[in-house]
């Protein structure tokens, strides 16, 4: 009673607050940005962005487009920007995530705003300060051909606007512009990942450790060419390197479903609602998939990067757009709780104490019967010698 009326509500709290949280406290917060060139345009937008989002960009200095180009490419920073007379032009990676992407465009065309409205009061000052001087110096044909041709290029200059122009230099796949594909393929590979060890440990058929650390090999490995088959070849939305992709998944999926198992093998059944709860309603939750890490509350984008989740989604889009680039320390991540899962399951039992084929929670070969229902005394029996005797029975 007390759990139904305290317990479960505040866990459903808790996990409705884990998701809408982050969700809505979404923001740019030091993401990596380049700027190309170092003269007075890329000065001013320094200055600019600086002032007008204090701590939403992490700025470099790049000495040429193609210097942020490869930059981008190489997962350094989500974008940059180009910065001449009359242009901005946005070099952006919409692979790596179409929200800071649309970020990026959006912020250029406020810097591209704000200096056309500095070039036109500039404008206004020079025109007012040559009327004021005009009008103090005697009037002559020449002088008002010239004031007439200086009104002339003062109007057409005052017309004139920054341009903006996006450039993306990593596009995500044609059949996923949004990249809702691809978050939708990869948040329920962590339910599956639960499940699949859930289901390991707790099939009676699977006695042997070694045969729990095969079947979660193959189920992976089997499930992820399935998600590659969907999200793939039925959808488009993971274009290159097929077998690596596939790889990637499979490794998502062992670090996650070894790692509920192993905890239901060293906690026993309640292990499982520990996994799902920290894989799900704080990996996933955490895991910046459908935004990015830099644009979550801080803390939180770091902490997602750390589990599963979070760091499968960042290798997923760092091998399949990035070749890789930037992907070391997220394969890292995934290798260490795949390995600390396996081991678990291999040898969990030394830590428990249980028989090595025993189930979590099962009752152990040895233990007593339990009195049987009416009658007031507890069978000593042994469960392989009550086995034993019922079968002599039913000879007889």
């Amino acid at each position: 009673m007390v759990i139904a009326a305290v317990a479960l509500p505040l866990v459903i709290t808790a996990a409705v607050l884990t998701f809408a949280w982050p969700a809505g406290r979404i923001s740019p917060r030091e993401v990596p940005v380049g700027i190309v060139g170092t003269g007075p345009a890329s000065q001013h937008a320094v200055e600019a962005l600086t002032r007008a989002k204090p701590g939403a960009f992490d700025l470099h200095l790049y000495a040429n487009r193609q210097a942020a180009r490869s930059a981008i490419k190489n997962r350094d920073v989500y974008g940059a920007y180009a910065i001449s007379g009359r242009s901005i032009t946005v070099l952006k990676a919409t692979a790596a995530s179409p929200s800071v992407a649309q970020l990026l465009t959006d912020v250029g065309q406020q810097l591209a705003d704000k200096a056309t409205q500095q070039i036109a009061r500039q404008e206004a000052v020079d025109t007012h300060s040559r009327a004021r001087a005009h009008k103090q110096a005697p009037a002559t044909p020449d002088a008002v051909q010239q004031k007439a041709a200086r009104q002339d290029s003062a109007g057409a200059d005052s017309s004139a606007q920054i341009l903006v122009k996006a450039i993306d230099v990593v596009p995500v796949a044609a059949e996923d512009p949004r990249g809702v594909v691809f978050s939708s393929s990869v948040f329920p590979l962590t339910i599956c990942g639960i499940l699949i060890g859930a289901f390991v440990t707790m099939a009676r058929g699977l006695a042997r450790p070694r045969q729990r650390v095969l079947t979660l090999l193959v189920a992976c490995a089997v499930a992820a060419l399935g998600v590659y088959l969907v999200a793939q070849g039925f959808l488009g939305a993971l274009p290159h390197h097929p077998v690596a992709t596939w790889a990637i998944l499979s490794l998502d999926l062992l670090s996650i479903s070894a790692t509920a198992a192993g905890v239901v093998r060293l906690l026993g059944t309640g292990g499982l609602g520990l996994s799902a709860a920290v894989m799900v309603f704080v990996g996933n939750a955490f895991s910046g998939a459908t935004s990015a890490p830099e644009m979550l509350p801080k803390g939180v984008g770091h902490l997602g990067q750390w589990l599963p989740p979070g760091a499968g989604a960042s290798l997923l889009r760092d091998t399949t757009y990035f070749d890789g680039n930037s992907g070391s320390g997220h394969l890292a991540v995934l290798a260490l709780w795949s390995v600390c899962g396996l081991t678990a399951v291999l040898f969990g039992h030394w830590v428990t104490g249980r028989p090595r084929g025993a189930q979590p929670g099962a009752t152990a070969s040895g233990e007593l019967l339990p009195a049987l229902p009416g009658s007031g005394e507890v069978l000593s029996v042994r469960r392989h010698a009550h086995a034993h005797a019922r079968r002599h029975d039913g000879d007889g």
